[in-house]
C-alpha cells in the first residue's frame, strides 16, 4: 500500500512536468543538446530547495512586520523567478548551444518545469498521509489536473515570460557598439522580464486564493491569456536566427 502511494505521488509530482516539457521543446526549430536539457532541468530542481526555505523567511518576516497578503503573495513569487533565472544563467552562460533567442525561452521554460517538478512532489506527498486507497486515487487525480492546468504550467509561463525579455536585451545588447551600455540594456530587459514574471505569478496566486472554494475558471482563463502571449512570444523570436 505504501509502495503504491509512493508511485502516485511520483506520477502526480513528474507527469504534469513531462507533458509540458514535451510541448514547449516541440516549439524549437533546432533541438538544444539532451545533455544541457538535463543539466537545465536538474538546476531548476535543486534551486527549488533553498528558495523553500528563503520563502519561508520571507513569510515569517512578513507576517512578524507588515502582515500584508499583497507584500507576501509578491514577495513569494519574485524569489521562485529571479532563482529560476539564476538556475538558468549559470547553467547555459558560455554554452555555445545557446546560440538563438529562441533558446533562452527553452531553457528557461525546461528549469521551470524542473523546479516545478521537485515543488510537486512536496504537495503532492501530503496526499498519501493517510492510506485509504480509494480515497487517495481520487484525490491524486484531481491534483495531478490542478496542477498540470495550474501551477505547473504557471511556472513555464512565467519563466517563457522571462526568457523572452532576456533574449530581447541580448538583441538590443548586439546592436550597442559601447560594451558596458549593452550590457546595461540587457540587465534592463532582464529586470523587465522577471518584474513582468513576478507580476503574472501573483495575479494567478491571488485568483486561485481568491476562487479556490467557488471555481478555477478564472485563474485557468488567465493562464489560457498568459498563454497565448507566450506562444506568441515564441513566434516573434523564431523568426531571429541569432542571439
Amino acid at each position: 500500500m505504501v509502495a503504491l502511494g509512493g508511485l502516485f505521488t511520483i506520477g502526480v509530482a513528474v507527469i504534469p512536468a513531462i507533458i509540458w516539457l514535451v510541448f514547449f521543446l516541440r516549439e524549437d526549430l533546432h533541438p538544444e543538446p539532451r545533455r544541457l536539457l538535463v543539466v537545465t532541468f536538474c538546476f531548476g530542481a535543486l534551486v527549488s530547495i533553498p528558495v523553500l526555505g528563503m520563502q519561508v523567511l520571507f513569510q515569517n518576516l512578513v507576517e512578524f512586520t507588515v502582515r500584508n497578503l499583497v507584500v507576501l503573495v509578491f514577495g513569494l513569487a519574485f524569489i521562485e523567478e529571479f532563482f529560476k533565472f539564476f538556475a538558468v544563467f549559470f547553467s547555459v552562460r558560455g554554452e555555445p548551444a545557446f546560440d538563438e533567442p529562441l533558446d533562452a525561452m527553452i531553457y528557461l521554460i525546461v528549469a521551470a518545469l524542473g523546479f516545478a517538478t521537485v515543488e510537486n512532489l512536496f504537495i503532492a506527498g501530503g496526499i498519501f498521509k493517510i492510506w485509504n486507497i480509494g480515497s487517495s486515487v481520487a484525490l491524486s487525480l484531481n491534483t495531478m489536473l490542478l496542477r498540470l492546468v495550474g501551477a505547473t504550467l504557471l511556472h513555464a509561463l512565467t519563466a517563457g515570460l522571462i526568457g523572452y525579455f532576456w533574449a530581447k536585451g541580448i538583441q538590443a545588447a548586439r546592436l550597442t557598439e559601447n560594451a558596458a551600455a549593452g550590457k546595461k540594456e540587457r540587465r534592463r530587459f532582464i529586470v523587465l522580464g522577471i518584474w513582468i514574471a513576478t507580476v503574472v505569478h501573483a495575479i494567478f496566486n491571488i485568483l486561485v486564493f481568491r476562487f479556490q472554494d467557488v471555481s478555477l475558471l478564472y485563474p485557468s482563463l488567465f493562464l489560457a491569456g498568459i498563454a497565448f502571449f507566450v506562444l506568441q512570444d515564441f513566434e516573434k523570436l523564431k523568426s531571429n536566427k541569432q542571439v
